[in-house]
């Protein structure tokens, strides 16, 4: 039985047994060694690549391995079956998007300006941010041989006293260390639970000062999860870091992931990726960076897409791609952090943000109470850039809602040289016409060198590019310069740097493969507007605010959207970038019960449009694949210099 060693830059190597013929990017998933296929295998990507440096494997030539570095044992691993002894280096940037979690620096004003806007244009819509948890500290008459009051009803005397509640609650999790807890703090304790209507349920007994009340907002993105802990009493943000999401090894789509579920084993492979691979290390990092027990967090609050929901509670989600497209649930109460097995308090509510359509989820209902766009006259236009391309058009009378399948190229995926916007991301760009040599902004470090593309920095690219006119309506390159460099095939590509001046000492470009795979997602982003606006009897003229979410770098160049036919073209002053509107959307929702309420109304309000089964829909996606589109009279103001 051969044994194959994964050398994980970085970490600690993993050596384990298999069958002759084991392809390698399925063994290295069996083993959790994380390798990144947005493809999910089909050889499409080529992000799964890995360093053969001793034995043999089965495998054949790739067009994303050159051959100098086919002769020095690079690979693509979905390509691969094991045919002996061998040993495989995992380079750090193939697990780069689960390996680098970010911790946040809450003490920098831009990382909470976005909550504190959330926060004050809901007050401004009427929504009082209050909650029915409680920290009640209670001193009571220990037991005596004249005082043999059981420890339960001793407890719901005082918090009745204490509260004013007519009825008092101990879930069997407080009651196994009930005995214990009054007793190691002489029977002086924190109660800590919550009081709804008449009713205080008992959710944690601590020592009388400890009285933090903790709250979890989450947003689990196909590509990446983020997350804030707040505290419940006062809305402060406590710590925000974020991470890859684990289910990417099994495809960057939600299609893949939900295909993969479906086979033996798989539902409950997805749900350990997203729970036990991702949230938990998360939470942990969170809770040791503000000094807190996962203990205290009391209520979980959650935005993610319909997949995402179903993959994080183990529910079947083929119907979701399955006509008619009717997912297991679209909202769920009674959910607690003990279900999932999440590092929380177990009897924490865990709040789903309600779905509307099969691709529409809770992260765009969440989002869309964010946005305010509901309280408001003027028409608005929500659009969340992700794997998935979501909008919502409408105002305080109505709100209409499309998903189109924009692929993972804001995300960095179906690029050849893109990653998610983390250290090293080229987040923007600017070329010189004349000198075609690019500038090129970094996430990062002063000094950091860049790794690949992130979304807004591809959005940069392929503007400057068409703009300076190195490469026309179709994306194909059209000047020749020291920049654009062709294959043996003709393909072009442009190198935006050197394999010497990249930190992978790997050569940084875009090519036309890359620029027609993102011409299609931008082109679905475009006939999705164009086609909602159309159900409703609307046009552009019609747009008075155009909101812009999305993680996809620090910010979109919206000139630059509306050069390539992104976005509609509009006065540019009509655009506002309002980042991570699902999470921002989650901690509305888990600090504020008014905003809980308003989130259900909102969702239950909206309508949801199936661009699938839309006549019209595929002429307008296909009219909308050419730069910056077929129709150049929708887009006076873009521009392409001669």
């Amino acid at each position: 039985m051969p044994k194959v060693v994964f050398e994980i830059e970085g970490s600690k190597s993993v050596e384990v047994s298999c069958n002759a013929g084991d392809n390698l990017l399925e063994l290295a998933r069996r083993s959790n060694v994380a390798i990144d296929a947005p493809c999910s295998g089909n050889g499409s990507c080529g992000k799964c690549r890995v360093k053969i440096t001793a034995g043999e494997v089965e495998s054949v030539p790739s067009r994303h391995i050159s051959p100098e570095e086919w002769e020095a044992g690079w690979r693509l691993s979905c390509s691969c079956r094991v045919s002996g002894d061998c040993t495989v280096f995992v380079p750090d940037i193939a697990s780069a998007y689960q390996s680098r979690m970010k911790t946040a620096d809450l003490s920098s004003p831009q990382e909470i300006a976005i909550f504190e806007a959330t926060k004050a244009e809901l007050r401004a819509s009427g929504i009082d941010f209050s909650n029915s948890y409680r920290a009640v500290v209670l001193t009571m008459a220990p037991p005596s041989p004249d005082d043999t009051m059981p420890d339960i009803e001793r407890l719901s005397r005082a918090l009745e006293e204490a509260t004013g509640a007519a009825r008092i609650s101990v879930p069997y999790a407080v009651m196994r260390s009930l005995a214990s807890e009054l007793r190691a703090h002489d029977f002086s304790v924190c109660v800590k639970g919550e009081l709804a209507g008449d009713t205080f349920r008992c959710m944690e007994l601590s020592a009388p000062e400890d009285t933090a009340l903790v709250g979890c907002a989450i947003d689990i993105g196909t590509t990446t999860v983020s997350m804030v802990l707040t505290d419940l009493q006062t809305g402060r943000l406590l710590a925000k870091g974020s991470s890859g999401n684990g289910q990417i090894r099994y495809g960057a789509d939600v299609i893949n992931r939900i295909i993969e579920q479906g086979k033996p084993g798989g539902r409950k492979k997805l749900q350990d990726a997203i729970v036990k691979e991702t949230l938990t290390p998360i939470i942990a990092n969170l809770c040791r960076s503000c000094g807190i027990r996962a203990g205290d967090i009391l209520r979980v609050s959650i935005g993610g897409n319909t997949t995402m929901n179903h993959l994080l509670v183990g529910v079947d989600a083929q119907s979701v791609r399955m006509d008619p497209y009717i997912p297991s649930f679209f909202g769920w109460d009674g959910l607690l952090a003990g279900d999932l097995k999440l590092p929380a308090n177990p009897t924490a509510p865990v709040l789903l943000a309600p779905n509307i359509g099969s691709y529409v989820g809770g992260d765009i209902t969440a989002g869309t109470l964010a946005s305010c766009i509901w309280d408001r006259d003027e028409m608005s236009l929500f659009i969340d850039l992700g794997t998935n391309g979501e909008i919502v058009f409408g105002n305080r009378d109505f709100l209409m809602s499309c998903a189109c399948s924009a692929g993972p190229a804001f995300e960095g995926g179906d690029i050849s040289c893109g990653m998610r916007a983390t250290d090293g991301a080229i987040e923007a760009c600017t070329i010189d016409r004349e000198t075609m040599n690019p500038s090129l902004t970094i996430v990062g470090e002063p000094g950091q060198r860049c790794v690949g593309i992130c979304g807004s920095g591809i959005i940069d690219i392929i503007s400057e590019l068409y703009r300076c006119g190195i490469i026309n309506a179709r994306g194909l390159f059209v000047r020749e310069g020291a920049r654009v460099r062709r294959d043996a095939h003709g393909m072009g590509r442009y190198i935006l740097a050197t394999a010497d001046e990249s930190e992978t000492q790997r050569e940084i470009s875009i090519n036309e493969v890359d620029i027609d795979n993102f011409i299609r997602a931008k082109g679905a982003i475009f006939s999705a507007i164009d086609t909602l606006l159309k159900s409703v009897d609307m046009e552009v003229e019609n747009i008075d605010r155009v909101y812009v979410a999305g993680g996809i770098g620090s910010g979109i160049n919206m000139k630059n959207a509306v050069n390539i036919g992104m976005f509609p073209d509009v006065e540019l002053e009509k655009f506002r970038y309002i980042g991570n509107s699902s999470l921002s959307g989650a901690y509305a929702m888990v600090i504020s019960d008014a905003a809980n309420e308003k989130l259900r109304e909102v969702a239950a309000n909206m309508t949801y449009l199936e661009l699938s089964t839309h006549p019209g829909y595929m002429d307008a996606f296909v009219a909308a694949c050419f730069l910056p589109h077929t129709d150049a009279r929708l887009f006076p103001h873009s521009v392409q210099e001669g």
